[in-house]
């Protein structure tokens, strides 16, 4: 046996018996996660068992129980499905990917904003096992071709273009082979694994299938093969692959399982206490697991009706929408809250509907609280905390927890998950004390899509998903999150590491050395600031450089403050240091670091983000 795991499942089996000990000493009641604690370590059973199926199945029960109940309203493509209609769609399209060849295990990529062909998708290949993975809309041709090659994805459905970004033309310029060939039989240079295209819209595109045609490519021996593989799932089998922006400068593929993001969805799900006649308003994206696994698996776990108020955030239609649609429950990452509260025409609408729903992204500064809470009704309103790698939720606040829990802290460890906050030795930290988030428990990802190395990296020999984020647990349990370890960015949502935007810099002829870190922002919690030292003899102006990064790296990656310098803040060791080029660079900027400022941009849901 490894001496390591050994030695650690010793240390791990003591922790455990020190916290039995502590709460059989206080005689407490029957709720363990309210009692308090010695070391910052807390395990919450939860009240119900895990979920133990798939998704299709899952799915498919929730169809017998309310087959005519309202399952999905999308406000901007004009469609109301009932659970029953929303089944035979994506039974149809399901069937349609298994005549083109797509089966169990395939990667099949989703590109492009929220829609109804995002949804049929989404729940599409989980019936058939097919792996679902997330690209960001706003990928740019190197992110995208770095994405599909990492996985090998035999397929990807997209859009045919959202805002600045033109999908059908980024696609064809990494794979000219496209418009010579048939739909399905594209083998492309650059794009070795994929096959197979498929656009959404009634455009057509040479060697591309439309989305509507592969449904209609179903047929009633393979919509029988749709239930027979359904069938033969596995809860444990993956099922869905998100990319997390990497520290060493290309995004990893968190990899994750029906029981992963089926249970997570539920759990959330509970904690909103939702119900078949509740509506759920998701203006988050569905690409994040806030939008997938939040907002629709939370939905189609307790019947609810998930409600899409446009193809991306806009803070009116979203309002409109609510009263609309009377919904009760609305999603949305703290900067999403304040541009809704601040909107103009805010008074103008009903919310009186509203009662709960999620805000996750960044900590909400307390008087955004209270504004959500008094000024929109959302009495129930809860904060989520995690990390993509974890499903995403690994914490959240409580509807009945004192107010200054719910703004002050991330809430306590959920439903069958296991919390402990280690110190730079890997040692449990006693309660009130600074360390590492780590989490175990049913939500842990299987791993980086062929990426052992950052794999054993982020889950260590016992099962802990180390977050890099630093946090303190108080005596009930409650845990606020101070800091990173890790050197990321967060700007509205989006996780951005430093690493990442520097390699693609470094491209650039004239740069000798870039160090890119966050600065301070009211609005998005940080933004992007680049220091750039150049070659000798060499000129670069900062529109040059920002053209140099347009439509190459995503438009939130790209530096908002740029400085040229000739050299950085080093120690007497020559390592740099970025928290003085941030210091110093916030009071050149006269941007002011208050304690409100940090406290959004670090205290993080990274679903790894709006989690990690």
């Amino acid at each position: 046996m490894d001496a390591t795991l050994t030695l650690t499942s010793i240390r791990n089996e003591w922790e455990h018996k020190q916290f039995r000990d502590t709460k059989l000493n206080k005689n407490s009641s029957s709720d363990n996660s309210s009692q308090p604690i010695l070391k910052s370590h807390l395990h919450n059973p939860g009240d119900a068992p895990l979920l133990y199926t798939d998704i299709g199945s899952h799915f498919d029960r929730t169809v017998e129980k309310n087959p005519n109940q309202s399952a999905l309203i999308i406000n901007h493509q004009n469609v109301r499905l009932s659970y029953n209609e929303y089944q035979t769609a994506i039974n149809k399209f399901a069937a349609g990917l298994l005549t083109i060849g797509i089966k169990k295990g395939d990667r099949v990529g989703i590109y492009g904003p929220n829609s109804l062909e995002w949804c049929i998708t989404q729940f599409a290949t989980a019936k058939i096992g097919a792996i679902l993975v997330c690209l960001n809309p706003a990928y740019r041709l190197t992110e995208l071709a770095y994405a599909l090659n990492k996985v090998e994805c035999t397929a990807i459905v997209t859009a045919e273009k959202f805002k600045s970004s033109c999908y059908l033309d980024m696609l064809q310029q990494l794979a000219p082979e496209i418009s010579m060939c048939a739909p399905g039989e594209l083998k492309a240079k650059r794009l070795p694994s994929l096959r197979h295209v498929i656009r959404m819209g009634e455009e057509h595109s040479e060697g591309m299938f439309n989305f509507d045609q592969i449904t209609y490519l179903s047929s009633t021996s393979n919509l029988q093969k749709v239930e027979e593989i359904q069938g033969n799932l596995c809860p444990d089998d993956p099922i869905n692959i998100q990319f997390t922006s990497g520290t060493t400068g290309n995004p990893k593929g968190a990899t994750l399982t029906h029981h992963n993001i089926l249970n997570n969805g539920a759990i959330v799900g509970a904690g909103m206490n939702l119900g078949t006649e509740d509506r759920l308003c998701i203006p988050v994206p569905l690409y994040h697991c806030f939008g997938m696994v939040m907002g629709n698996l939370a939905c189609i776990s307790h019947g609810a009706t998930a409600v899409l108020p446009s193809e991306s955030f806009d803070p009116e239609l979203t309002l409109s929408v609510v009263e609309k649609e009377r919904c009760t429950a609305l999603h949305g990452v703290p900067t999403m809250f304040i541009a809704m509260l601040d909107h103009p025409k805010f008074k103008d609408f009903d919310l009186s509907s509203l009662r709960t729903g999620i805000m996750a992204g960044a900590s909400c500064p307390v008087e955004i609280m209270k504004k959500v809470i008094n000024n929109m009704g959302m009495s129930d309103v809860l904060i989520a905390y995690g990390q993509t790698e974890c499903s995403p939720v690994n914490h959240m606040t409580k509807a009945d927890d004192p107010i200054d829990k719910r703004v002050e802290t991330v809430g306590k460890a959920g439903p069958h998950i296991e919390i402990k906050i280690i110190d730079e030795d890997g040692m449990v930290a006693p309660v009130g004390n600074k360390g590492e988030i780590c989490c175990r428990g049913y939500g842990v990802m299987q791993g980086y899509w062929a990426d052992t190395a950052q794999t054993h990296e982020a889950i260590d020999v016992a099962g802990w998903l180390h977050s890099g984020d630093i946090g303190v647990m108080d005596k009930q349990g409650y845990v606020n999150v101070t800091g990173r370890i890790k050197d990321m960015i967060i700007r509205g949502g989006e996780n951005i590491y430093p690493r990442e935007v520097e390699e693609y810099l470094y491209t650039h002829p004239a740069i000798f050395e870039a160090q890119i870190f966050g600065i301070p922002d009211l609005k998005y919690g940080e933004q992007v600031a680049a220091w750039v030292q150049l070659n000798e003899n060499m000129e670069l102006t900062e529109s040059e450089l920002i053209d140099f990064c347009k439509n190459k790296i995503s438009h939130y990656k790209i530096p908002r403050y740029i400085k040229f310098v000739s050299e950085y803040p080093m120690t007497v060791t020559g390592k740099l240091q970025k928290f003085l080029m941030r210091e110093q660079y916030s009071k050149e900027l006269n941007i002011s670091e208050s304690p409100e400022n940090i406290s959004l941009a670090m205290n993080t849901l990274s679903i790894k983000s709006a989690i990690h």
